[in-house]
């Protein structure tokens, strides 16, 4: 007897479980609602927690279909510290496009790893590929750009 109710009881919990499932909202989003969130989840970080935003500043979201987001990380140390907000992020984005059947796709993005420091003098030299005069004005100037 205590079977066939324990038999019963698991049934009832997997009927509640596919139920669940089915009556999520799955409404459409934009790739431009995906970005402002993810802005704002950004400056929100920035004041608050400065070494996940380093940490987190290059991901790149993207919309890769239409409840699928793809994310683009750097290294895999700069996605630990993305776990860490992810499940703030992603709730509070479900909640605000009122779908919540969105699906997670990580990728390793090699394209950016390196984050190129930019110098006064890298700066400079971009101006003289668009100006060649301003060669002619350092060379008899001799700008200080240290």
């Amino acid at each position: 007897m205590n079977s066939f109710l324990n038999k019963e009881v698991e049934e009832v919990k997997e009927e509640k479980q596919a139920v669940k499932a089915e009556n999520l909202p799955q409404n459409h989003f934009t790739e431009t609602d995906l970005q402002m969130e993810w802005n704002l989840m950004l400056k929100q970080l920035q004041t608050r927690n400065s070494f996940i935003f380093n940490a987190v500043k290059t991901f790149k979201l993207i919309k890769a279909g239409e409840n699928t987001i793809k994310i683009l990380y750097p290294s895999d140390s700069a996605k630990v510290e993305f776990d860490k907000i992810a499940g703030e992020f992603f709730n509070h984005f479900k909640t605000k496009v009122h779908n919540h059947t969105i699906e997670i796709d990580y990728q390793r993005d090699f394209d950016n790893l390196k984050i190129e420091v930019v110098t006064k003098r890298k700066i400079f030299e971009k101006f003289i590929e668009k100006n060649p005069l301003l060669k002619d004005l350092d060379d008899l100037m001799k700008f200080d750009l240290t």
